[in-house]
């Protein structure tokens, strides 16, 4: 359709989730959501779908919340109320996510980043926390950015809304990487991701986000039903014998 602000395309086993509303900076219009939410959906639930790139197109990942339809609604009516729908499919997706930046983001933008389980961007994206600039607070991205965020680096830029650069993205756990040669990156990424075992995968991806039992012996039982029942699996076995036999598992993309 020429007029869908967000693409979606299946290659190889990686779904590439492209925000393409460069009029206004790809910012999270009631439309750009809804497409968003459906292509997360879409790939969620599509056996080909290994992994997952989010992009964009034009200069701008993403500006955060469009302030225009923002502008006069009452509480109940403001389209952050739908946004954190869009950070659970990230967060929670069975399929690791890759977030690709060409350009800056912004709120929640950032958001999304963090919500994402690998996040590249080029040397001279931006990024910045903009809410107290205009009076507002980042309540709903907190919940995704917090927990990759050095804490003291947290609390300068939440609360001083100051712009940073990629290479600071990179030192206080935002991003996994700045490189210029940014399409090589993610294709490592993703080339890495894919050969995981999907059921491996999502119950790692589950695994990482669980909450820490106060000392390792307090969760070894359960760890211990998980690792046991992975091993006697089938993708498990197809693991273990591909290794033996020295050839990719079968669920490994061909090249």
């Amino acid at each position: 359709m020429a007029d869908e602000l967000v693409h979606y395309d299946v290659v190889g086993g990686t779904a590439t989730i492209t925000l393409d509303s460069p009029h206004n900076r790809n910012a999270l219009s009631a439309q750009l959501r809804r497409e968003l939410s459906d292509s997360l959906a879409k790939a969620a639930t599509d056996d080909a779908v290994r992994v997952i790139v989010l992009t964009h197109t034009g200069p701008v990942f993403c500006a955060g919340m469009d302030l225009k339809e923002a502008r006069g609604a009452g509480a109940g009516d403001q389209g952050v109320n739908e946004f954190p729908k869009i950070l659970e499919q990230l967060w929670t997706s069975p399929k690791p996510v890759v977030a690709r930046l060409a350009g800056p983001a912004r709120a929640g933008g950032i958001g999304m980043v963090a919500a994402c389980d690998i996040a590249v961007a080029v040397p001279e994206a931006t990024f910045a926390f903009s809410e107290v600039r205009i009076g507002v607070v980042p309540a709903v991205i907190s919940l995704t950015v917090l927990p990759r965020l050095n804490p003291r680096a947290a609390h300068e830029l939440f609360l001083t809304g100051d712009t940073f650069d990629a290479r600071r993205a990179v030192e206080i756990g935002l991003l996994n990487s700045a490189t210029s040669d940014l399409d090589a990156e993610v294709a490592r990424f993703v080339k890495a991701l894919a050969a995981g075992g999907p059921t491996a995968l999502a119950e790692t991806k589950a695994l990482l986000s669980r909450p820490r039992p106060a000392t390792p012996s307090e969760g070894f039982e359960e760890m211990i039903g998980l690792s046991a029942k992975f091993f006697a699996s089938e993708e498990g076995q197809e693991g273990i014998l591909a290794f033996a036999q020295k050839r990719k598992p079968n669920w490994v993309p061909q090249d």
